[in-house]
């Protein structure tokens, strides 16, 4: 027999006035590209924001003007998937702007790199895996920094910085390390051969968020079998950054196919597209870009510099899309 039970109903009309509060609890998403307004061609850094306040920059490259950029705010962790100067930065723009979007202005060199000058300025944690992170400690000490602010995430392995955990994945790309950053004879006969210093494998990072949204962050890579295996059926990204613009990472098609048949997320957020792939903030007719929207079976997101979305723990895109 059914009995009244104030105290019961009184639970459950609180528990649903909470709910607005609680899809409150988004990721936000920030991209600090050569234009604003724009996806261009050098375009690879993100920012992601906890729910905590955590903040989290992704391969900061070219587009980020240094550790003085104002678009920047508090940085704890960097992120790089790995060494090459389109993503370390070993120089960057003067500020958003700077150049055009096909061709940004990169003339402000970075000796120690970009991710270097940015993790000192802010302070913040380098986290990467394979072998970068002994490179990145190093680099630190000889900039005047503290060695133990660049962490490991070795593949298989994950750490915490503030409530968001960090895992490394596989990545199938090169990873050399421009002999510039070697220096001396050594570094001088390396560049004359024309080979780059060993920091071992790029990485890929799965990302899990304090209001449970797992984010899959690609890096440069091409289709692997752990795109299934790993990232989703084992940490269920629902949400993905995906490299895809041909010739050094995977092309619009196959990087429809990793996200169709392999990851199955519910958003994607296109990336390192090497192209202008908007024009007045709108796609371009013909471009990659579109090509990669069109073949995508779930919504896709592009990066316009400067405009945060904002992602709920299922991976929709719920303000900024």
């Amino acid at each position: 027999m059914y009995r009244w039970n104030p105290t019961a109903a009184i639970g459950a009309l609180c528990a649903a006035l909470a709910l607005p509060a609680a899809a409150a609890d988004t990721v936000k998403v920030t991209p600090l590209g050569g234009v604003d307004g724009e996806f261009c061609a050098q375009d690879r850094a993100l920012v992601f924001e906890d729910p905590s306040g955590t903040r989290l920059l992704y391969d900061p490259g070219h587009t980020v003007a240094g550790g003085a950029d104002p678009r920047l705010g508090k940085v704890d962790v960097i992120l790089v998937s790995h060494l090459h100067n389109d993503h370390l930065g070993e120089a960057h723009v003067k500020a958003a702007g700077a150049g055009s979007c096909a061709k940004p202005d990169i003339s402000v060199p970075a000796p120690h790199s970009n991710v270097i000058d940015i993790a000192l300025a802010k302070k913040a944690k380098i986290v990467t895996g394979s072998e970068m992170p002994t490179f990145f400690a190093a680099q630190l000490k000889a900039a005047g920094g503290d060695p133990a602010n660049s962490l490991l995430a070795r593949f298989g392995g994950s750490v915490t910085v503030g409530g968001v955990r960090i895992a490394t994945v596989t990545a199938m790309h090169s990873n050399g390390l421009d002999p510039d950053y070697i220096g001396g004879d050594l570094g001088k006969a390396m560049k004359d051969a024309g080979i780059a210093g060993d920091v071992g494998l790029p990485t890929g990072y799965v990302l899990r968020f304090s209001n449970g949204l797992v984010v899959y962050l690609s890096g440069d890579t091409g289709i692997t079998a752990d795109q299934e295996f790993t990232v989703r059926n084992h940490y269920n990204a629902k949400l993905v950054v995906m490299n895809m613009g041909d010739g050094f990472t995977t092309g619009p098609a196959e990087a429809a196919y990793v996200i169709n048949e392999l990851v199955k997320p519910a958003s994607v957020i296109a990336s390192h597209a090497n192209e202008a792939g908007t024009e007045n903030g709108k796609v371009r007719a013909g471009s990659k870009t579109e090509a990669f929207a069109k073949a995508s079976k779930v919504p896709v997101h592009v990066p316009l510099s400067g405009k945060t979305m904002e992602f709920d723990a299922g991976g929709k895109c719920t303000a900024g899309c």
